[in-house]
């Protein structure tokens, strides 16, 4: 997306810069590796200003505990409820400023550049582990994907402080895989 049409949207330019950043994050490269204490601390910082201090991040070892963890995730659980709220918020702050349609069509570039690179990511990974589960991988994408598309959310409405969805992004970066709160633990592969 070309930046100056963006010129009217400051926020927007930040979003287009992002998105070029998108390819040089190590997508899935560090799945299944034992946790670093730089991600540990960022799963933490995540999980209280998500408002879950009470919560651990755990270390999941494989791809089958991954597909567990998962299957086992309660789509209606309050972290699931907290991040559709904060979706929803963010998405209302933004469309005040910014044209409805301009933010979906900017989004929309946003999750095209995330689905190749991310894709690529968690092909790599599964082949490292001669793992050839395609729902597990679409899952993987698509969590991939979507963290992108929260991250361009945060950009897009110009938020300054540390925001739950810029830190989750930043696990990502980090090459494992947020899987998500269930109960008390967060599970990241």
């Amino acid at each position: 997306m070309e930046i100056d049409a963006l010129g009217d949207y400051p926020t927007l330019v930040l979003v287009s810069r992002f998105t070029k950043l998108i390819p040089r994050t190590d997508w899935f490269r560090y799945v299944g590796e034992p946790l670093e204490q730089d991600v540990l601390n960022k799963a933490q910082t995540y999980l209280d200003i998500l408002g879950f201090p009470e919560a651990t991040p755990a270390e999941v070892s494989d791809w089958q505990e991954a597909a567990y963890s998962l299957e086992t995730n309660d789509w209606n659980s309050p972290f699931w409820e907290v991040e559709q709220q904060l979706m929803a918020a963010l998405t209302v702050e933004i469309t005040d400023n910014i044209d409805p349609k301009l933010l979906e069509m900017v989004l929309a570039h946003v999750t095209s550049v995330a689905s190749e690179y991310v894709s690529e990511g968690v092909i790599a990974a599964a082949d490292r582990w001669g793992m050839h589960d395609e729902e597990l991988m679409k899952a993987a994408i698509g969590e991939g994907v979507q963290a992108c598309y929260q991250a361009a959310l945060v950009i897009a409405a110009g938020v300054d402080e540390a925001h739950p969805f810029t830190l989750k992004y930043q696990l990502y970066e980090t090459g494992w895989w947020p899987l998500g709160v269930m109960g008390n633990t967060f599970n990241i592969f």
